[in-house]
């Protein structure tokens, strides 16, 4: 797990070294183990090492094959990489190193851009073609890890982290004023826009190639989820074998390292089967839990810490158990960290999550995690039976795209946005989400069909967020995160499972408020007892069936009542203060209002208040 780096001069002006070292050092959080770049004229790669998987010199990076032709940085972690080195052997290949790297460089010599076909795991690499003189930019299916790109004056920079080409261009870029619009609308970015003018993130499943005498370029899109109803149904036993035999499989694969290996641990049903499985295989295994001070906490917001959980899940499965406890003032001050390591900010309020990651790094360099599984086996019914009835995928995207404006309705947009609705008024965001869908997936027949289109919108956009926050608050703290949830084999199973297998009551639409914390799943289930039902029985395997049937809880702290209390004194010092420079581009009377209507108890707007003091802190430490 690294961080990489580099750019090309496509009007081939010598790469200074110089500018190429800033940019690796800028993240050099990402790998505090060692640093190289490597230089051919007009081409330069960054590379910064956290060392998992062979730990000799032989393992530096950027790595040159053995004729010369071939150059990578990359970063990530293959896990099929043994299976692989053997056939690549059979084939003739070489190896100086045990590890993964030169695996995914001979790969490509081999197969060139097919060898993507053949990895399971994360990744994000660049490959220098020295014959050919082209670039290829490369990211995993899921988009686990990132990689970013911007072309400006002949000149094609990218890095796993956009602060590596801010640092590199040596110029600020400005706020990206319908990326901006667009966050705003979802509380996440769905087009490949980030907050900054000119860096744009490489699509999931995608690779960029760039060629010298090309004036253009794209990326290409090699994977793409495709969930849909199996032809032949098997019966329930089968497919619950199957799952927990691919579980069992993907945990496993994925405790490969050469460094002890830790992992999250909730109450809940997710990291409580990848930690059950882990645990069996790996005697001293570490656990991690975040709980929640509640002395100040009040109603449905006492039942959000986990940690009596977690502890009875520690003993069951005999694991080194970890906990820290988060008060009302921590996320203040985490807040600038946090959001110079996230960048563009994402999903959710993700400062628990900052600091799960600064505890597990205390202890191990790799972490498990229970990622994954919501959007693969239908953890949020709630979200999906808003939108089963329709008549036709218009009138889908409709209903879809009214819940899924998640901090500000398109009635107030226009208010809020006031100082700049000029530029931003053609930024249609219910486009954007209609967007999401590849035209050949808007052909919808049934209820189980609209599901599908809804697990497939949340992988594409929600997950990818998700695990966009995962890999920048866990490197900041240069600590390595696996999601086993998403192995190859076992997400292909997934995206065949009937949905009757993930969900049991499709005839049923139980109204609830995003906005509203953790609690709104305790009541969509105990009245549906709906969600991941497959996942559910197979957790039975390793757990009693009173912790298998748990109700989800999500990972939120209880900053609907702190903001109203402890946090209240920062949320008005940041957000009611007239030179906040959000009110460059926000209306300061008409966000007023939205804030007054959360403090006054009148509504739950905590997600948007911690959007706005994210957005506040990003534009003071990056124009």
């Amino acid at each position: 797990m690294c961080g990489i780096a580099g750019y090309l001069n496509l009007n081939q002006d010598p790469v200074e070294k110089k500018t190429l070292q800033d940019m690796t050092d800028a993240i050099s959080h990402r790998g505090p183990d060692g640093a190289g770049i490597f230089i051919d004229k007009y081409l330069g790669l960054g590379h910064r090492r956290l060392a998992i998987l062979d730990l000799s010199l032989q393992a530096q990076q950027p790595m040159t094959c053995t004729d010369q032709r071939y150059s990578i940085s990359y970063n990530g972690e293959i896990y099929n990489f043994k299976k692989l080195r053997e056939e690549l052997k059979s084939l003739g290949h070489k190896f100086r190193s045990s590890g993964d790297t030169e695996v995914v460089l001979n790969s490509w010599k081999e197969w060139g851009i097919d060898c993507l076909k053949h990895f399971n795991g994360m990744f994000a690499f660049a490959v220098w073609d020295n014959l050919r003189k082209e670039l290829y930019l490369a990211r995993d299916r899921y988009g686990i890890k990132p990689l970013y790109y911007s072309v400006t004056n002949q000149c094609v920079s990218f890095a796993s982290e956009a602060k590596a080409i801010l640092a590199g261009q040596k110029k600020s870029k400005g706020i990206n004023k319908q990326a901006l619009f667009e966050y705003f609308t979802f509380q996440n970015l769905f087009t490949h826009q980030t907050m900054f003018n000119d860096i744009e993130v490489l699509p999931a499943g995608s690779y960029l190639k760039i060629n010298l005498d090309e004036n253009s370029f794209s990326p290409t899109q090699y994977w793409d989820f495709s969930f849909e109803e199996p032809s032949h149904h098997k019966k329930d036993a089968e497919y619950l074998e199957e799952l927990t035999f691919l579980l069992e499989q993907a945990v496993n694969r994925q405790l490969v390292s050469d460094v002890p290996i830790g992992s999250y641990l909730s109450g809940g049903v997710d990291s409580g089967t990848v930690t059950a499985i882990a645990a069996k295989s790996l005697p001293y295994l570490n656990t991690f839990t975040i709980g929640f001070d509640l002395n100040s906490a009040s109603g449905v917001e006492l039942a959000y810490d986990e940690r009596e959980k977690a502890e009875y899940l520690s003993y069951l499965f005999k694991t080194e158990h970890y906990e820290m406890v988060l008060k009302a003032g921590d996320m203040e001050r985490c807040m600038k960290d946090l959001v110079w390591a996230v960048e563009t900010p994402r999903v959710g309020q993700s400062y628990p999550n900052f600091y799960a990651a600064k505890l597990a790094s205390k202890f191990n360099k790799v972490v498990l995690s229970g990622s994954g599984s919501d959007e693969l086996f239908g953890g949020y019914p709630w979200r999906y039976y808003r939108a089963v009835v329709n008549d036709d995928f218009e009138h889908y995207i409709d209903k879809y795209y009214l819940f899924w404006q998640r901090l500000i309705n398109n009635t107030d947009l226009q208010n809020v946005f006031k100082p700049i609705w000029p530029e931003v008024q053609g930024t249609w965001t219910r486009d954007i989400m209609h967007d999401v869908f590849p035209k050949g997936k808007q052909k919808i027949n049934s209820p189980e069909d609209y599901i599908n289109h809804s697990l497939y919108f949340e992988a594409k956009t929600f997950l990818h967020g998700l695990l966009t926050v995962e890999d920048k608050l866990s490197m900041a703290h240069g600590l390595e995160t696996r999601i086993p949830f998403l192995d190859n084999d076992l997400v292909d199973f997934a995206m065949k499972i009937p949905v009757h297998s993930k969900l049991g009551n499709l005839g049923k639409v139980i109204k609830i408020n995003e906005n509203e914390p953790g609690p709104k799943t305790q009541k969509y289930f105990e009245k549906t007892k709906d969600g991941k039902l497959i996942l559910r029985k197979a957790m039975s395997n390793y757990v009693k069936s009173d912790i298998s049937q748990r109700v989800k809880q999500g990972f939120s702290a209880p900053d609907a009542s702190w903001y109203k209390g402890e946090s209240i004194d920062y949320v008005r010092s940041t957000l009611c203060d007239t030179n906040a420079k959000i009110y460059d581009y926000m209306d300061k009377t008409a966000v007023t209002k939205l804030i007054n209507s959360h403090l006054s108890g009148k509504e739950n707007k905590r997600l948007l208040i911690w959007s706005l003091l994210s957005i506040e802190e990003w534009l003071k430490l990056f124009t």
